[in-house]
């Protein structure tokens, strides 16, 4: 039997261990933009008829402009969860999978439960001759690791020459498309690249991603996921978009990271990496912390593989930071 991966989120579970209405927790513990774009009109035909060709055509089409992807057109799936349980069907029974890790603990879950071998690796050196699959979160998960794109270019190329395949996932990337390989993706045929559309708009209750790769293996997945995998108004709502000017969702999201990095500052915290939308905070006295914080009611995620970190998303406006400041100032008057 597998092990369960604990993630972020859980604020219902916390409630009934610490107290207090779910509700009226301050929730840290996602890599999410904690203000939602306002949602675009939604045609009622996207509510009454199962989704038509033309809104998936459309969304494709979208996605290919927003993450620069060339003549591909990236394939909407009900959020890349979905598409990682998929992974191990790429990849040759008995051969076995080298993770760039500490990282989404997903990648090696999907793979362990099927039975393949993987390989949790600290450095893409270490990538070796029997491994069919790379897995690189890039931006990392959690602690912000970037490989630069002549890094993974080069990994590709050496994945390619032996009839391996490299999964980039893209998730964390709307802030930083300097480090997005889509752009390159057509000319790099071993590659799949999985990017959320819900972090970054602040609407992962959606269950939207994408997909970025050659035409046959986008057809696979297509295949396996079934018909009708994405709901109308999901397509909807990531044309309408995907079609607009980003850069006010940036502004804010840039706002809010600074706001939480004055926050963990003000509070005698460290923070040692994380990207746009969180920050990874080192410190050995982690579980007390965190502790503390959920009997202030405000969660964030701690981690089982490293006791010393914790990982705090962004607040949603200024009442919020002065919240965590606050609970973070009691920690020294305990």
């Amino acid at each position: 039997m597998s092990v369960k991966i604990v993630h972020g989120g859980g604020v219902t579970a916390a409630a009934r261990l610490y107290g207090g209405r779910p509700e009226d927790w301050l929730d840290l513990s996602t890599g999410i933009n904690p203000n939602p774009v306002v949602l675009p009109d939604i045609p009622v035909a996207a509510w009454h008829r199962l989704p038509d060709q033309y809104l998936v055509e459309q969304a494709r089409e979208a996605a290919r402009h927003y993450y620069r992807s060339g003549y591909i057109s990236p394939l909407p799936v009900p959020g890349t969860q979905s598409v990682i349980q998929l992974l191990p069907r790429l990849v040759e029974p008995g051969r076995r999978v080298a993770i760039l890790a500490p990282t989404y603990g997903e990648y090696a879950r999907a793979f362990e439960t099927v039975g393949f071998a993987v390989d949790a690796i600290g450095d893409i050196e270490l990538v070796r001759e029997d491994h069919a699959m790379v897995v690189v979160v890039n931006p990392n998960n959690p602690d912000g690791r970037v490989l630069s794109v002549g890094r993974l270019i080069a990994l590709h190329a050496e994945l390619k020459s032996r009839g391996g395949l490299l999964l980039v996932d893209e998730a964390f990337g709307d802030m930083s498309p300097e480090t997005s390989l889509a752009p390159y993706a057509i000319d790099m045929p071993n590659l799949v690249i999985f990017r959320s559309f819900g972090k970054f708009f602040g609407l992962a209750g959606l269950r939207l991603g994408f997909a970025i790769a050659e035409a046959s293996i986008l057809a696979r997945f297509e295949e396996w996921l079934g018909p009708w995998a994405v709901s109308g108004p999901a397509l909807s709502i990531a044309t309408s978009l995907l079609a607009a000017d980003p850069s006010a969702v940036a502004k804010r999201i840039g706002e809010r990271r600074a706001a939480l990095a004055e926050a963990l500052a003000a509070g005698g915290l460290t923070v040692v990496g994380g990207t746009d939308l969180f920050a990874l905070v080192a410190d050995r006295r982690a579980s007390d912390i965190y502790t503390h914080l959920a009997r202030h009611h405000i969660l964030v995620r701690k981690f089982d593989y490293a006791a010393d970190w914790l990982r705090f998303g962004l607040a949603p406006d200024s009442g919020a930071d002065q919240r965590l400041t606050q609970a973070l100032s009691d920690l020294d008057n305990r």
